[in-house]
């Protein structure tokens, strides 16, 4: 393992010396060209405990170097290289999410390098051998082709749940690294992901409904269902909005969430629960539903949550839609351009 603090302290450098720009640009083409990245993305979790830091701060060290001469605004040289060449050591680092022993180490380079637009481009375009996939670079990804649902993005789904079941201490370990680097994809990239989630909308309801949302932990359903408010209320992605309220399948899954018996998954829901109200367009389905259950919501939101009397914001969003259902009409109403 001593190649690694080696590695570390000249990227670092040593007491009383700070690292030499020069040297340290060397190094990086030295690790580019012995494809050490990869390397290490692959054996991460086979690295005992101090190793696998050493490697987290190579990883985070080497993505975040640019030589003097370079503008603030490039892209990394490492991290330009691998979005283009070689896009295989992104999609390992998430695959250290498969075991606990690399998932931490593996979710902190990765809620940083997805700041770049690149590196979640490469996690949310992979699809194996298909064409468009990321697996050739980002020149080759086809925007455009819906996902077969075998990339890396979609086991996120899988590892987050999966997650929620391991004993308390690594569940932590394992889910929140994993959520995080899931929110940092779907919120960051205001200009990739609202085209991504509307070419992919039906995989991504289906997965994130039944995996997330329904899930039995109360950790991942409970964080699952605010990202998802927080999705939904983002402008970016108004037609992803705009087709996930139209339908009557998720107003149902969401109407179950406010009689879930834990009050934060009740509250959270509720953030969902008004986006379908609120909206002044409601499709046949949704007011149908609506429409059917009146008496029996207004009964309900008039108790709801009736402990949370300091949250004004809460009452008054409750007390709208109260209204905004009181005055619903008898049957529904054709949307407008619909």
């Amino acid at each position: 393992m001593g190649p690694l603090l080696t590695h570390r302290t000249r990227l670092l450098g040593v007491k009383d010396s700070e690292s030499n720009p020069d040297q340290v640009f060397h190094l990086i083409e030295g690790i580019i060209n012995e494809d050490l990245l990869y390397i290490l993305a692959v054996n991460l979790h086979k690295l005992p405990f101090e190793s696998r830091k050493d490697a987290q701060f190579i990883f985070s060290s080497v993505f975040r170097f640019r030589p003097a001469s370079a503008s603030a605004k490039s892209d990394p040289i490492a991290l330009s290289w691998v979005v283009n060449q070689r896009p295989q050591v992104l999609l390992e680092l998430c695959r250290g999410y498969d075991h606990k022993e690399s998932a931490t180490a593996a979710g902190s380079v990765l809620r940083e390098v997805l700041k770049h637009e690149g590196a979640c481009k490469v996690i949310l375009y992979d699809d194996g051998d298909q064409p468009g996939s990321s697996v050739n670079g980002v020149q080759a990804i086809d925007r455009d082709r819906p996902q077969s649902g075998s990339g890396v993005f979609w086991k996120f789904f899988d590892w987050i749940d999966r997650g929620s079941f391991e004993v308390s201490a690594d569940a932590f370990t394992t889910f929140r690294p994993v959520l995080t680097a899931m929110k940092e994809i779907l919120t960051k990239q205001k200009e990739v992901v609202p085209h991504y989630l509307r070419v992919n909308f039906d995989l991504f309801c289906s997965k994130y409904n039944t995996v997330l949302v329904q899930s039995s932990s109360y950790v991942t359903k409970r964080q699952s269902i605010k990202l998802l408010g927080e999705i939904l209320l983002d402008r970016s992605n108004y037609s992803v909005m705009t087709e996930y309220v139209a339908s009557g399948e998720h107003l149902k899954i969401c109407m179950n969430l406010l009689r879930d018996d834990r009050k934060m998954v009740q509250y959270e829901g509720f953030h969902v629960f008004k986006v379908f109200v609120a909206n002044p367009n409601k499709s046949i389905p949704v007011q149908r539903i609506l429409i059917m259950n009146k008496d029996k919501l207004l009964n309900f939101l008039s108790h709801f949550l009736e402990d949370r009397t300091d949250d004004e914001q809460f009452i008054d969003e409750r007390e709208f839609l109260i209204k905004q259902i009181r005055n619903m009409p008898a049957s529904p109403v054709p949307p407008q351009g619909r």
